[in-house]
């Protein structure tokens, strides 16, 4: 037992106590929001939450840096407490977005949008199916989120896909490589809309002739590249010319002014005209999948990728409602007719028939084949595709979607029968489905795992 007049001798110890790089690393632990309350409780607990190489930099490194290389942001010139609050606000980002309405105008691309961590950026590359009758994925690099050495933010869009400018992302010239400024703008956490920034390239140019030259102010948006902008010193500039250039703008200012400020509002209509002209990019608008990845309590949860009769694949998006119910409608080109959000099948109990089946069960099952790839491209990420892997644990009833939505196949059907249909779960938690009045099964597999693409195929366009 020990001693009381032992522990009474020892005391308590407080945190002051503690050398200083044991306090940082203590507090590398808390919140931002945390953090500050705590420097409000002491002066000297102000300046060591200001730490920012010891303190917010470990605070970075320790939630992403198994994600990213934190000292390659905005080049490693900008501080990592503006890096901390900027990353927390981009790792929303990460996973499937679903554009909203139609694409851009002269634009076809696929809905679906994947964000991930590059080495000093975020990007959002396009997904969608790939033609060759196998599993493949088909990821075109279309959107990158960064920070400038200053510290500000930096998007731009890719609408062509060149996949190899990926990795040197962050030292490309991108007023020469096809590269589009624009402003991303969050509504929340599940929606943000993509805008062309027209003045990012006109901003960028000014403030560095500005610096290096020292140009003076700048009385139009046409001086932002210099053409028009006068150095002091330079032989153009004269003290003596002051008087005629005064009368010079006062002439031009009566000889053209009709009315007080219409000059100002027509120089500003042809502007926006001008920038107008100019936009290469239509604002588009994407809304987050919430739950794109099957959990414990919802097992077919998720975006899953399987081939159909047709031999070609197709993605599948399984949700849960909040009364029990479960719904799989298909993700395609919203430019095809009942593909952008066509309806599959649907249940309103989600309640499986665990194992041992029955054996009408058992017959339903190994009556029917499975739509597979070619024999040569017969793998799924990275191992071949076999009976053991298929192995049903437990069945679960569903119901056809297609009668009640496409007129085709209103009335077609004459057995109720053939409107029902199963979801045989496999052992490894994949599982595919099928219905009565066919013969086959369609297997769904994950199109991602652990925040990256399986089987991917990345295309350059010429």
């Amino acid at each position: 037992m020990a001693n009381p007049t032992t522990c009474e001798t020892v005391g308590t110890v407080s945190f002051t106590d503690f050398p200083e790089d044991v306090q940082l690393c203590i507090l590398s632990f808390l919140t931002p929001i945390e953090i500050s309350t705590f420097a409000c409780t002491s002066k000297r607990f102000v300046s060591l939450c200001r730490n920012d190489i010891k303190l917010w930099f470990t605070m970075c490194h320790r939630r992403w840096g198994s994600k990213t290389q934190i000292r390659k942001w905005g080049n490693g010139k900008i501080a990592f407490r503006l890096l901390y609050k900027t990353l927390n606000e981009l790792e929303n980002l990460i996973g499937f977005w679903r554009r909203s309405g139609s694409g851009t105008i002269g634009f076809s691309s696929p809905p679906l949008v994947f964000f991930e961590w590059g080495p000093s950026f975020l990007s959002g590359s396009r997904v969608s199916p790939s033609k060759n009758g196998t599993y493949d994925v088909v990821k075109l690099p279309f959107l990158w989120l960064t920070l400038s050495p200053e510290g500000q933010t930096m998007n731009f869009i890719d609408p062509y896909g060149q996949a190899e400018i990926s990795d040197s992302f962050g030292e490309l010239d991108f007023s020469d490589n096809g590269l589009v400024p624009v402003n991303v703008s969050f509504m929340g956490k599940t929606h943000f809309v993509v805008e062309e920034n027209l003045s990012f390239f006109a901003c960028s140019n000014f403030n560095s002739n500005s610096k290096s030259k020292g140009f003076g102010r700048s009385s139009s948006s046409e001086n932002l590249k210099g053409e028009d902008d006068i150095e002091i010193g330079s032989p153009a500039y004269s003290p003596g010319s002051l008087p005629d250039r005064l009368m010079s703008e006062m002439y031009q200012h009566f000889a053209n002014r009709t009315s007080p400020g219409s000059g100002d509002k027509r120089r500003q209509r042809r502007k926006e005209k001008e920038r107008q002209e100019k936009r290469k990019w239509e604002a588009e608008h994407f809304v987050k999948i919430v739950n794109c990845s099957p959990t414990p309590a919802r097992p077919v949860q998720g975006l899953w990728k399987g081939i159909c009769d047709d031999m070609s694949l197709d993605f599948y998006l399984v949700v849960y409602d909040d009364i029990g119910g479960i719904a799989c409608r298909r993700v395609g080109d919203s430019s095809e007719r009942f593909s952008s959000y066509a309806p599959v099948f649907w249940t309103s109990n989600a309640t499986f028939i665990e194992s041992p089946l029955s054996p009408e069960e058992e017959y339903l099952y190994d009556s029917r084949i499975h739509v597979r790839p070619h024999p040569v491209a017969n793998y799924t990420h990275g191992k071949l595709l076999s009976a053991e892997t298929e192995t049903v644990s437990r069945v679960l009833n569903i119901n056809s979607s297609y009668d009640l939505v496409i007129p085709d196949l209103v009335g077609s059907t004459t057995n109720p029968r053939h409107m029902e249909g199963r979801i045989w779960q496999y052992n490894n938690g994949t599982f595919g489905f099928g219905f009565i009045r066919d013969s086959f099964i369609i297997d769904l597999k994950h199109i991602a795992q652990h925040g990256c693409i399986l089987d991917t195929k990345e295309l350059c366009s010429d």
